[in-house]
């Protein structure tokens, strides 16, 4: 009887396989330092193709499972851009479990396994075509489609901004009909990390990240000046606090993280790339210090009435775990 689902998740530098079973329960994941920038730089996805094949291996080997036993592989994220294995068009918001679950597109690869692959498309904001007045309003997103399905599928809700912090942080609108109207990327992540290592503020923060035991009023004081004067002033301030306030590296590298990600709450308020409402309950994933951090700044700035965190105590990787329950849906779609 096949029981097992693999799921792989590719992105910029770094693709991801994992083993499920039935009920949806992680077995067994590793992960390649390959990704589609090896096709960008390569110009052929042949590295990409065989880190797959041989993840895809790996996780059977760990299961003691042949492709008999295998339901299913689905694949996401930069795997179904241009850059990956099969390019997949994008769907169009507002789109639900059941526009993912049928806009599955079923491949067989030989080269890579026996099994076809499902690749699920990634979404975008708008259909027409894009130009400057309509610009601000488009936002695009690969992979953090299947990360949304999973933490509804987890923390169901009506109405929520669930918010997907990282390199690149994403926020994504959920309407109480379970449909994800909009998305917005943040480039905070990257940013941080930039100011942090690369300009005139790393003598202040001395190359270090604000840890998990931020100072949480220096962040709020790096939030408010952000929402005051913008981030390219409040940025510079943490050289002022450096030289006249604290010398305390933590100190001023809370309060960049705050002067970043208070940038990023402005967005949410102010574009149109996705519906963002007082009422709707906003849901914070991701690692430690950034989703306590965005959490902190949403309270602070008061717009939203309801800010929580999940809290994945179960380590559940959210793409795979996602991949799962859109393969689940389009199972039972089908069998209708």
């Amino acid at each position: 009887m096949k029981k097992y689902l693999i799921t792989i998740d590719g992105g910029t530098t770094n693709t991801r396989a994992a083993l499920w079973n039935e009920k949806k329960e992680l077995q067994f994941a590793v992960k390649s330092e390959v990704g589609v920038k090896d096709t960008a730089q390569e110009g052929t996805n042949d590295r990409l193709k065989k880190a797959v094949k041989s993840m895809i291996e790996e996780v059977m080997q760990y299961g003691s499972i042949t492709y008999d036993e295998v339901s299913s592989i689905y694949a996401c994220g930069m795997l179904t851009s241009n850059l990956g294995i099969h390019e997949v068009p994008h769907l169009t918001a507002p789109a639900g479990l059941e526009d993912y679950a049928m806009g599955v597109k079923e491949v067989l690869i030989p080269e890579i396994c026996p099994v076809p692959i499902g690749f699920i498309p990634g979404m975008k904001n708008l259909s027409e075509k894009i130009c400057m007045d309509n610009l601000e309003m488009m936002d695009i997103m690969r992979g953090e489609e299947t990360e949304t399905v999973a933490l509804m599928d987890l923390y169901p809700e009506n109405e929520v901004l669930y918010v997907l912090p990282g390199s690149h942080t994403k926020f994504v609108s959920v309407n109480k009909e379970g449909k994800m109207t909009g998305c917005l990327t943040s480039m905070a992540g990257e940013l941080i990390s930039i100011l942090t290592n690369y300009s005139i503020l790393a003598d202040a923060v001395k190359k270090q990240f604000a840890s998990e035991t931020y100072n949480r009023e220096m962040l709020l004081a790096g939030g408010r000046k952000t929402w005051k004067t913008g981030l390219s002033r409040a940025a510079f301030l943490i050289r002022i606090v450096n030289q006249f306030i604290t010398d305390d590296p933590e100190a001023c590298a809370s309060f960049l993280l705050g002067t970043v990600l208070a940038e990023d709450i402005r967005a949410v308020k102010s574009s149109g790339a996705l519906t963002a409402t007082k009422d709707m309950k906003v849901i914070i994933a991701g690692k430690e210090p950034l989703r306590s951090a965005l959490k902190d700044l949403f309270l602070e700035d008061g717009t939203f009435k309801e800010v929580s965190i999940f809290n994945n105590e179960k380590n559940t990787l959210l793409s795979g775990y996602g991949m799962c329950v859109i393969a689940e849906k389009r199972s039972r779609e089908i069998k209708l």
